[in-house]
């Protein structure tokens, strides 16, 4: 009975407050009709899903939507990115990833501004089940730049 109550107590720090509101207020999620790249990516290890399209116009997002469909710290992570990415250019994007991974997988410092936030997804560092969610949102927009014919 002890350990039952040590595992909940683990999974209510692993959804804090915080990663509940961000996960609860996902901006952008209308589909955009007109994108430049459009991509979906899907986590085999939990089955979430996430599309995302974007507009591009001089190598910077100009606008962006996505159709999340994942577990509260996927929806948490693509919260934060969404309310960041646009006007950030594809390296930008590829630096917001590569820091998120390094933190979750190599204990290494939060990301940095605009990123900042997803410091709420400390918790989930020993999760490592749910690190392919989390990583979704950032993976489907590289994916997304990359479908682009013209950039």
């Amino acid at each position: 009975m002890l350990s039952n109550m040590s595992d909940n107590s683990e999974m209510i720090d692993l959804y804090s407050k915080r990663i509940l509101e961000f996960a609860g207020n996902i901006p952008f999620t209308t589909p955009l009709e007109i994108y430049s790249g459009t991509a979906s990516r899907r986590s085999p290890m939990c089955g979430s899903n996430l599309q995302v399209w974007i507009n591009v116009n001089e190598g910077k997002i100009t606008d962006f939507s996505h159709d999340v469909k994942t577990c509260a710290l996927g929806q948490a992570s693509s919260s934060i990115i969404a309310e960041k990415i646009i006007g950030l250019g594809i390296d930008q994007v590829k630096l917001g990833r590569d820091q998120l991974y390094n933190m979750l997988t190599k204990n290494g410092p939060i990301p940095q501004k605009p990123f900042e936030n997803l410091e709420v997804l400390i918790p989930a560092i020993t999760y490592k089940n749910r690190h392919a969610s989390i990583m979704l949102s950032f993976e489907a927009i590289i994916d997304a730049f990359s479908n682009i014919k013209n950039i």
